[in-house]
């Protein structure tokens, strides 16, 4: 293995460890957020933009995941599925694509929100959080502090993602996302944003999992409404079932 690989490596379990230490206490907090959505029988919504959209896309309809989460997508801002490129990041900055696009969704008030930006500096996080906290949504922001003390915001308030939001979960990840140098190589590279997102998504998920399981063994609640593998004896008709019993809180399969 070559010495760039294991740095890569070491930053990425580095990133990891951080933050299951320093943000603990905020995977809590999103998890009983998510837990309350889910036990209440609203609907949960993520969005991303760009290489955001990733870890966005990670927790929707997925072996292990919760049926009720839905990826509210914006044509063309999801991962890099539009052409030319640049045009993903050029949507970020329109004001009122945000507005549209939550009020053309069954969104409604006590629904919760992922939203994932990694500067969170740009028009679009911005105005979705505080359109949805305006709708009485709950927000759970997932990004990186320290673009607000090295970058300005992109949006007319001068505001950022982290603002208006009822938890924040910080990446740590740090401006440029890139771990690795190279004497012959002009910037940063090794960008490990995704994989410690995602993580963070996964264990807001867990934690979420965690406590509707214990109130349904305690007798106070229902059995977590998971997805199976499709790849596993019964996987697709356990699918079907669960996606037909929580069908008014799931938009994906329209």
């Amino acid at each position: 293995m070559s010495e760039l690989v294991g740095r890569y490596f070491d930053a990425a379990i580095a990133h990891l460890q951080r933050v299951r230490t320093e943000e603990a206490e905020n995977i809590e907090a999103a998890g009983a957020l998510l837990a309350e959505a889910v036990s209440e029988g609203r609907r949960v919504f993520t969005f991303g933009a760009g290489h955001s959209s990733l870890a966005a896309q990670d927790v929707v309809y997925r072996a292990g995941g919760l049926v009720p989460v839905n990826l509210l997508e914006v044509p063309g801002m999801a991962g890099v599925t539009v052409r030319p490129a640049p045009l993903s990041s050029a949507l970020e900055r329109v004001s009122g694509l945000a507005t549209a696009t939550l009020d053309l969704t069954p969104a409604t008030s006590g629904d919760l929100l992922f939203l994932i930006s990694l500067s969170g500096r740009q028009v679009m996080p911005v105005e979705l959080a505080q359109h949805a906290r305006g709708r009485g949504l709950k927000v759970i922001g997932l990004t990186s502090l320290a673009y607000p003390g090295e970058i300005a915001s992109g949006h007319p308030s001068g505001t950022y993602l982290k603002d208006h939001c009822d938890v924040v979960l910080d990446n740590k990840i740090a401006v440029g996302d890139g771990e690795l140098t190279h004497p012959g190589a002009e910037t940063t590279f090794g960008p490990v944003s995704t994989i410690v997102t995602s993580a963070l998504m996964q264990a807001v998920v867990a934690t979420a999992v965690e406590r509707l399981a214990d109130a349904a063994l305690a007798g106070t609640g229902a059995t977590p409404p998971l997805f199976r593998s499709g790849n596993v004896p019964g996987g697709t008709e356990w699918n079907a079932k669960q996606m037909a019993d929580n069908a008014d809180r799931i938009f994906y399969t329209f």
